[in-house]
């Protein structure tokens, strides 16, 4: 597949948590990262926000292609794509974040043959809650603009 199905934009609406893969731009390695602020804008990218002085930056900054692994609807996903530096530093969110498009090349269902995922991942915020809604609010509403 070459872009997004209507269920995995779906999916990607509630927090979910993605591991994103980089290559690193100093020793040429692979780079895995956590990310939780991910938004599908269409069927062919996707867009997430890291904050500005992650790795992940100055990662894309010199290698463009990055994977997108995303765990759910009973199977595993790799989205492979071009990222892109929208903003070093979005505007109206209260922290420095960058935000960070993906168009995609290629879609894949990577899960082993004969099994499926039973339990999605799931995350807790650990810091005050009030404060981490409101800021996921800012974030999602800085990165569909």
């Amino acid at each position: 597949m070459t872009q997004l199905t209507d269920e995995l934009v779906t999916f990607l609406e509630g927090e979910k948590l993605v591991m994103l893969s980089t290559i690193d731009y100093e020793n040429e390695t692979p780079n895995v990262s956590a990310i939780s602020w991910v938004k599908s804008v269409d069927k062919g990218n996707i867009r997430f926000s890291v904050t500005t002085n992650s790795r992940t930056v100055q990662n894309v900054k010199h290698h463009a292609g990055v994977v997108l692994t995303v765990i759910g609807l009973e199977t595993v996903y790799s989205i492979q794509g071009k990222a892109t530096i929208l903003e070093e530093a979005m505007a109206g969110v209260s922290l420095k974040l960058a935000k960070i498009n993906v168009e995609i090349d290629q879609v894949m269902e990577t899960m082993f043959w004969g099994a499926k995922i039973t339990t999605e991942p799931k995350y807790e915020k650990t810091y005050n809650k009030k404060k981490a809604e409101e800021l996921d609010e800012e974030v999602y509403k800085a990165l569909m603009n």
